[in-house]
């Protein structure tokens, strides 16, 4: 079973035809929906979404307008993400959990600097939205970490 990402379809509506990707933290999935059975901590790399261009409209407005996070709406079966290879099954040998530290401090000081100069002509509507959603993301599960 090949459990490497893939271009999904959008989070929101499954439409397969997609306009935006964000790219967010692992500790993300448990805030979308339908994530309880899926264990983020064995997630390696970053979680990616995708929407739609209707529903991308949509999630900037919510973003940037409404100042909500769209997560809760976005159902974790069109999310892509890697998860790491279950050793214990295959070999009866266990392995550490991946260590998201240096990807969500990257990601955070990344969120952070797009944040702090957003009328930078380099920084496009999309990374402000996606700098956002990581920060709420860090924000929302901070007790978790």
């Amino acid at each position: 079973m090949y459990t490497g990402k893939t271009e999904k379809a959008c989070c929101l509506c499954g439409n397969p035809d997609t306009k935006t990707r964000l790219d967010l933290p692992p500790r993300a999935v448990p805030l979308l929906k339908h994530a309880e059975p899926i264990a983020w901590r064995d997630i390696v790399g970053e979680v990616s979404i995708y929407f739609c261009a209707a529903d991308w409209e949509t999630v900037r407005d919510l973003v940037l307008e409404t100042g909500m996070s769209p997560l809760s709406r976005c159902n974790v079966a069109h999310a892509s993400f890697d998860l790491r290879e279950d050793f214990e099954a295959l070999l009866n040998d266990v392995r550490d959990e991946p260590d998201h530290s240096d990807l969500e401090a990257e990601m955070l000081a990344d969120a952070d600097g797009i944040l702090e100069n957003p009328e930078d002509p380099y920084v496009e509507e999309r990374d402000v939205v996606e700098a956002r959603v990581v920060q709420w993301v860090f924000e929302d599960t901070e007790a978790e970490a």
